[in-house]
Parts: C-alpha cells; sequence; structure tokens
C-alpha cells in the first residue's frame, strides 16, 4: 500500500467525510452559544458546559455519549449523563442554591409570596398554548417549566416526563434566563405607569436568627407532605438553606456555595448540552419550544406584574408593582432588573431587598409548579 492509499483510507475513515449536514448545523449552533457565553457573558456558568458538550456529541465517528457494548466501555458522556438520568445533579444544585439563598426577605414580607406565585402563571399559559400545537401534556409541561425561569427544575422535570426534549428546553431555560435584562424591562414599562415605578418601599424588618432556621425545616415538612415527588429538590435547596442559616457548619455551607456546586454545574452542563444531538435537535418541534419559552417567560413577567398591581391597590400605594416581575425564579438577576427599573423613574429609589422576597419565593414557586405537573402527567 502506498502513501496515496494511507492517506485515501486515513481521510475516508475521519471525521471530515462522516460528517452530516445537521451535525455541521449543530457545531455551528454549538460555536454561536460559545460566543454568547464568552463575549457576552450569557449564563456563562452553565451555557458554556452545555455548548462545549452539544459540540462533542455531534462531532461525528466517536459517540461521546455511546453505551457501553459487549465489555467495551461506553463514552465518557454516557456515564457523567447518568448524573441527570438519575435525578443526581439537579438535587446537588439545589443544595448549593440554598446555600446561597437569603430567604430572610421574604420572611420580612410574607406577602412577596404571592408575587411569587403570580410569576407561575406563564408555565401553566405555556403548557397550554403547547398542547393546542400538538405536544403531548408530559412535553408541554416540560416546555412550559422553562416559564419558571429556573433550569435545574427545568432539567429535572423534563428528564420524568419527555427526557427526548432535554436538550432543546435545557438550552432555551438557560438563554432565557441569561435574558432577564432583556426580555423583562418592555413589558415591566407596558404594565405599569410611571407613578407607580416611583413608589418608595419601606426598609425590611430585621428578621430573627430562629426565624431562619425554622424556615427550611417548616418548609420541607409542609411542601413535600402536600406534593412528595419533590422531596428531593425540595430537600436538598432547604437542606443547603440550614446549612447557611444554623451558624455552626461553615465549611459545609462554604463545599456547598463553592466547590461542590461548580464541579455539578461543570457535570451538568456537559451532560445536558450532549444530549442535543443533531436528530434530536434540528427538528421543527424545537423552533417550537424556542418560541414557547419566551412566551412562557414573558407571560411569568406579567403573572408576577399583574399580581404586583393588585397589591399596589390593595396597600393604597405602598407595594411598588415593579418586584412583581421579580417573581421568576432568576436569582438575584430579576431582583436587580427591578431595582434598575426603579431607579430610572427615581435614582433615589432602592427596591433590590424588597424584590428579594418575590425572587426566592420564585425559586420555591417554580418547583412547586413543577411537583404539580409531575403529579398530574408523571404516570
Amino acid at each position: 500500500m502506498n502513501v496515496f492509499d494511507v492517506l485515501k483510507d486515513l481521510i475516508s475513515t475521519s471525521g471530515f467525510a462522516n460528517i452530516q449536514g445537521n451535525e455541521l448545523i449543530m457545531i455551528g449552533i454549538s460555536l454561536v452559544l460559545i460566543y454568547l457565553a464568552i463575549g457576552k457573558e450569557f449564563e456563562p456558568l452553565l451555557l458554556l458546559p452545555i455548548a462545549f458538550g452539544m459540540l462533542l456529541t455531534n462531532l461525528p465517528v466517536v459517540d461521546i455519549m455511546a453505551a457501553p457494548v459487549n465489555g467495551e466501555p461506553g463514552g465518557l458522556l454516557h456515564y457523567l449523563s447518568r448524573g441527570v438520568k438519575w435525578e443526581i445533579f439537579p438535587p446537588l444544585i439545589f443544595l448549593g442554591v440554598g446555600a446561597m439563598t437569603d430567604f430572610g426577605p421574604l420572611l420580612a414580607n410574607p406577602s412577596s409570596v404571592l408575587m411569587g406565585a403570580g410569576a407561575q402563571f406563564g408555565i401553566f399559559f405555556a403548557y397550554t398554548v403547547a398542547i393546542l400545537l400538538g405536544f403531548t401534556p408530559q412535553e408541554a409541561s416540560s416546555i412550559g417549566i422553562i416559564g419558571g425561569a429556573d433550569g435545574p427544575t427545568a432539567i429535572f422535570l423534563t428528564n420524568k416526563l419527555a427526557p427526548h426534549l432535554l436538550g432543546p428546553i435545557a438550552v432555551a431555560a438557560y438563554s432565557y434566563m441569561a435574558l432577564v435584562p432583556v426580555i423583562q424591562p418592555p413589558i415591566m414599562r407596558l404594565m405599569t405607569t410611571e407613578e407607580e415605578r416611583k413608589i418608595k418601599m419601606g426598609q425590611l424588618r430585621q428578621v430573627k436568627r430562629i426565624e431562619k432556621i425554622v424556615f427550611p425545616v417548616l418548609v420541607t415538612i409542609l411542601v413535600v407532605l402536600f406534593i412528595p415527588s419533590l422531596i428531593s429538590l425540595i430537600g436538598m435547596l432547604m437542606l443547603g438553606n440550614l446549612f447557611r442559616e444554623s451558624g455552626v457548619v461553615g465549611r459545609l455551607t462554604d463545599t456547598a456555595q463553592n466547590a461542590l456546586i461548580n464541579i455539578i454545574t461543570i457535570f451538568l452542563g456537559l451532560s445536558v448540552g450532549a444530549t442535543a444531538k443533531a436528530d434530536v435537535f434540528v427538528r421543527v418541534d424545537t423552533i417550537k419550544i424556542i418560541c414557547l419559552g419566551v412566551l412562557a417567560f414573558a407571560f411569568a413577567t406579567f403573572g408576577g406584574l399583574v399580581i404586583g398591581k393588585i397589591m399596589c391597590k390593595i396597600t393604597k400605594g405602598k407595594i411598588n408593582p415593579l418586584i412583581g416581575s421579580a417573581g421568576v425564579s432568576a436569582v438575584p438577576m430579576a431582583a436587580r432588573v427591578s431595582q434598575i427599573e426603579g431607579q430610572k423613574a427615581d435614582p433615589s429609589n432602592f427596591l433590590l431587598m424588597n424584590a428579594m422576597g418575590p425572587n426566592v419565593a420564585g425559586v420555591i414557586g417554580s418547583a412547586i409548579a413543577a411537583g404539580v405537573l409531575l403529579s398530574l402527567f408523571g404516570g
């Protein structure tokens, strides 16, 4: 065999000779997402590993998601993806989120939970539209949960109800979380008057330490008794928060907030990205999911603002309705957007801590919404 034959064989067995059109499209999409993560800093901690996982899984010839066959080991991401399939990674992410979350603003103003609940309207609105477009109830539930703006919850629910849609839904969920400062402000300005945006809210009361310690224990008991399927998500979220508020396990709190959540974020992102294979992603349904995702998020913002306006009327102008938009689960970005919009109307207006109440309520609310959908359509 001469040199030319060797080169011919080498090229024929390489990825260059075997790459398909759909795979090229997915590689292009992954490169765009990498650019958005690095160049535009759109939720880079998760978007970057998701994008690179998407790139790896769509390179031809070698399947990094291949299952083991005849004693041969499978691909690397096949094993890492067990953490998603076996529902390990999302609850561990929630452990870290709980350790980083201060529920004090919610405890100081319990009525904030109403705005967090109102923001879940987008989930059920998008679910209804998805049903009308021909998706199954399980698929529609997974699409609707994008409106909760909570990536781990979206992954958790989709993995249970519609695992074949995990890639598109995860990409949509994290993309829209990153676009909170773009999507929400026009809706906020449309739904509120300038006078409402100028409303100043008083300083929140000081929450006692015992309240913060009792809260995660009580919420775990009540939520899991009502919706048992949420035991892993709510349990880990509240355990992380108990670590934080107890004040006696600083090393565990630090690990949950930093090392653990960072490691799991890498594994989760790569695993989710690797589910976005060309034959699943390059479909008309994916375009529908992307459109329904932004619809879900927009109506979640709308729902929170409606409750905010109602509470503004009931309290005779003591509540700024802008904080209702923070009822989505994008912590703390949505609360910051409320603060920014309030200061545009009045530079001396400080809404951040008041907006954190609905914001952290949204974390619990999106998990409860997922639990309700799982109870209804989980089989």
